[in-house]
């Protein structure tokens, strides 16, 4: 299983209305194919994949190692796959901005279109994202978070922040079926470079960091504070240092009464409460080391062809005539296939096995 991470330079610009058209319909054609040969599964399967989310964009002609393949991706299929969700069994909630606050309004919506229960769906949305926000803390800001699911309840989540400093964006794969638990190695198999120290809440060496941390949430506030009081006068590595110069005494005592009267019984809980985020993760991480000796890790959980050509003209420009063709052939295979007319659906499965 290859899911996990992939760290991509910031571009602007947004892609041609021609192009945008042409990688809505392909988008759903590819689609169709892979659910038809490996059901709604299989494909949210291949879409949690990075290498296999980023070939995708570049068949559809998109930049190869630009953010925005991501979010403009994210985009074709939500649009190509609209109204599409009884005939295929996958749904797309979520996208960019303000979008993304609206995934657990649009599950909720499919939930009535579809018949299905709503609350793990939303639960895992807003898990899956507080845990790349607050519990990962790696210098990426949260813009994007695209929400993949099947009514069974299967499902993918491709989220992406940016670090406008470093000119860099990073983009996190979750898939449920790798899924043991939101706080502890959520993304399974991860591949890439390494970021350097961050801040890592779910690594499995954390685990008693997290234990930790949820008991101090559930101790009186101004105990807690009493303790920070202290750092000044300890000599800490740097980047408790940089911890203690970003914490908030009254902003942290307001969380620290709330964590108080909820009782959080776990690490997930905790995380889960409204109002908690990375700068009291952050303090309660650090009191963790301080009063109980247990180090947070700190390793940064991080290899990948173009069909088409990209909007860019890297490496050539978008050839629009083999691009509508493309979309004709796998149009035409998907309605043979349908009437008991297999030949070049099996053609287009050997030419993978050539390729792959």
């Amino acid at each position: 299983m290859r899911t996990g991470i992939a760290d991509l330079p910031l571009h602007y610009g947004r892609a041609p209305r021609w192009l945008f058209e042409r990688m809505v319909k392909l988008a759903y054609h590819i689609v169709h194919a892979v659910v038809r040969e490996e059901g709604p599964e299989g494909f949210i399967k291949k879409v949690s994949d990075p290498v296999w989310f980023q070939s995708l964009g570049c068949v559809l002609g998109f930049d190869w190692h630009s953010s925005g393949l991501t979010t403009t991706l994210c985009g074709a299929l939500k649009e190509g796959l609209k109204g599409k969700g009884q005939e295929l069994g996958v749904l797309i909630a979520g996208g960019k901005g303000r979008v993304s606050r609206k995934t657990p309004g649009e599950i909720q919506k499919y939930s009535h279109q579809f018949s299905f229960s709503p609350e793990k769906l939303v639960y895992a949305s807003r898990m899956s994202a507080k845990v790349d926000s607050a519990a990962l803390q790696d210098g990426y800001q949260l813009y994007h978070h695209t929400f993949i699911f099947t009514p069974s309840g299967t499902w993918a989540v491709i989220q992406q922040g940016m670090d406008l400093s470093s000119g860099w964006a990073r983009r996190y794969h979750w898939l449920s079926s790798s899924l043991e638990d939101f706080v502890c190695e959520p993304h399974s198999g991860i591949c890439c470079n390494h970021q350097g120290q961050v801040l890592n809440l779910v690594a499995r060496e954390s685990n008693r960091v997290r234990i930790h941390s949820t008991l101090l949430s559930r101790e009186k506030p101004e105990k807690i504070i009493r303790e920070l009081k202290h750092l000044p006068r300890l000599k800490l590595p740097m980047e408790h240092r940089i911890f203690f110069s970003r914490l908030c005494q009254k902003t942290l005592n307001r969380i620290l009464v709330k964590t108080y009267e909820n009782q959080p019984e776990h690490f997930r809980h905790l995380l889960g409460l409204e109002g908690v985020g990375p700068r009291t993760i952050r303090a309660l991480a650090l009191l963790s080391e301080l009063i109980f000796g247990e180090r947070a890790s700190r390793l940064d959980p991080v290899t990948y062809s173009f069909a088409h050509g990209g909007k860019d003209g890297h490496p050539y420009p978008v050839d629009r005539g083999t691009y509508d063709r493309s979309i004709e052939i796998i149009r035409k295979a998907i309605m043979e296939a349908r009437l008991g007319q297999r030949e070049k659906m099996d053609a287009l499965k050997r030419l993978k096995g050539l390729l792959f």
